[in-house]
């Protein structure tokens, strides 16, 4: 029995302190830091986990630097010491990033005022990063020749994190802490309905992959679903003050387009803040920001070229990015959170509107709902949830917080040690030059350790399975057994960042692609291959590369 089998096992008829529905950011870390303090907890998502919300983000661990425009002091401060405690809690997967944002005469700021705004955003974090400073048009042509500085009054560089493999990949490591901690876990669940009867819920489940029926029960139920908060407590009579509403955010993954690890940052031809973020050997354009009235988005020919346009009037390229340069594509929305009885209209300044969180408490029917959110704030997410539950009669042990973050320095080096030892530390990959070692280590921490005794047995399983993906045979080996991949855009797209940096043709004709479905899979690898690589995808790529060639 696979290990997602075995969850739903544990599901089927189980009787839980707490049920969270969505396995998100904000779920993974509530059922991270409950289980961490005893309550027998369960998870669940109608999809993969972070498979909405949660995988398109801009990989940035930020203190949101644009919200001292509307004074936003308290929110700042506050997401400054998440960031803070988050690069210390994680110093293999975080890492302080600069940022160069350029000032051109459509900018709202000009290069002084930014820069005492920068001034400001570095002592409300403490101090923590390197300290920011101003930019004339010249040092910024030194420092980052790519950026055009003909119409430029100047800049700032301030420094925030980013995540150095992928948001959802980040977000899988609180299920797997859950998991360790003997949460339950299962994605593809869907939650159907549920009941009160006395001091418990009588929860209807279904499995999504395979259509079987069943049921559980808890005495506490948290709404984590992300975009899907509101639909959810409708259906069960759950009033709220607060509600969500939906921004609709785009990336483009290109090729690299700079040699420097910064982020690049403009105002576009709106006065709003688009980056250009590194990833490898791959650039990360976007974000957008529009009101939509739907949680499910697309890249659409227009959200794509308006940001083709503004890279290209902004960057000095020896070509100009067109279409035909795009790898792939992110599109999401955030689910923003506005007093229920909020009526935004056209006119609403849409970045106006913060990313802070925000939890309400049903206490009579021992129903939690988590309205918005973002990575930064996780930690604060899961000690919240956790002081709510207990004061709805689920006792829980004292908080060690042993729920998040990376193994002790004494164990690191050890690893590292016996990889030293094995030579893994000599072996560089070709797409992040970093050594395998170091890959391992951040990606899976105390499991790695299991990776260098199968690495031992058989040095074939250090051996890449898709050429410039930067993943060896030993990671498929452990991800089958313990990541509960079910379908191969899980693997390629969020236990991963494959499907984000290389294209659908290059991973179709990748010569390890069916090797890795028949460690994945098994049995099953074939379907699963066919369930990825469909006809539809192959006719959307057609009309992708039609109106490439329009745009040209």
């Amino acid at each position: 029995m696979g290990l997602r089998e075995a969850n739903i096992a544990q599901l089927d008829g189980g009787t839980f302190d707490v049920l969270i529905i969505g396995g998100g950011i904000n779920g993974a870390v509530s059922a991270a830091a409950l289980a961490s303090r005893g309550a027998r907890v369960a998870v669940i998502d109608r999809g993969d986990f972070a498979d909405f919300t949660s995988m398109q983000s801009s990989n940035l661990v930020w203190g949101g630097f644009k919200y001292l425009e509307n004074y936003e002091i308290k929110l700042v401060r506050d997401l400054c010491m998440s960031r803070n405690h988050l690069i210390k809690a994680y110093p293999a997967n975080l890492k302080e990033i600069r940022f160069m944002a350029a000032l051109d005469e459509n900018s709202p700021f000009k290069p002084w005022f930014a820069g005492l705004g920068a001034a400001g955003y570095w002592l409300i974090g403490n101090g923590f990063t390197k300290a920011p400073r101003v930019l004339t048009p010249e040092k910024i042509a030194e420092n980052e020749p790519i950026v055009r500085t003909d119409n430029l009054l100047g800049g700032i560089e301030y420094s925030d994190a980013y995540i150095v493999d992928n948001d959802s990949r980040f977000v899988f490591g609180f299920i797997r802490s859950a998991l360790n901690s003997g949460a339950t876990c299962a994605n593809y669940v869907s939650f159907d309905s549920a009941t009160r009867e006395g001091d418990r819920w009588q929860v209807q489940l279904r499995d999504t992959d395979t259509g079987a029926e069943f049921s559980a029960s808890a005495k506490v139920i948290i709404n984590a679903a992300g975009p899907f908060v509101d639909p959810i407590n409708d259906a069960h009579g759950i009033r709220t003050k607060h509600k969500i509403v939906f921004s609709k955010g785009i990336h483009l993954i290109v090729p690299r387009l700079s040699e420097h690890e910064r982020v690049l940052a403009f105002f576009d031809d709106t006065q709003r803040l688009f980056y250009v973020i590194p990833m490898g050997t791959r650039s990360v354009i976007g974000t957008t920001d529009d009101r939509v009235g739907d949680p499910h988005t697309d890249v659409t020919n227009e959200d794509r070229d308006f940001l083709l346009d503004q890279i290209n009037e902004r960057l000095d390229l020896q070509t100009p990015l067109s279409p035909r340069d795009i790898i792939a594509t992110r599109s999401g929305v955030r689910p923003l959170v506005v007093e229920a009885d909020n009526t935004t209209s056209d006119d609403t300044d849409w970045t106006s509107l913060s990313r802070k969180h925000a939890m309400e408490v049903d206490a009579g029917q021992s129903w939690i709902t988590v309205f918005g959110g973002k990575l930064t704030d996780c930690v604060n997410i899961g000690n919240e949830v956790s002081t709510l539950v207990k004061k709805l009669g689920v006792p829980l042990t004292k908080d060690k917080k042993s729920w998040y973050g990376e193994p002790p320095k004494a164990t690191r080096e050890e690893y590292f040690r016996q990889a030293r030892l094995m030579g893994l530390d000599r072996l560089t990959t070709r797409a992040s030059f970093e050594t395998l070692s170091t890959r391992l280590w951040r990606r899976y921490g105390l499991r790695a350790f299991a990776m260098l005794e199968a690495l031992r047995d058989d040095p074939s399983m250090a051996d890449d399975i898709i050429e410039d993906a930067d993943y060896v045979r030993v990671e498929l080996f452990y991800a089958a057994k313990t990541e509960m991949i079910t379908k191969l855009d899980d693997f390629l797209r969020r236990r991963s960042k494959i499907a984000l940096v290389l294209d659908y043709d290059e991973i179709r004709g990748a010569d390890g692609i069916h090797e890795a479905c028949e460690l994945l899979f098994g049995d099953d690898a074939q379907r699963r291959y066919d369930e990825y690589f469909t006809e539809e995808r192959r006719a959307q790529l057609q009309e992708y590369r039609k109106a490439s060639a329009a745009y040209r």
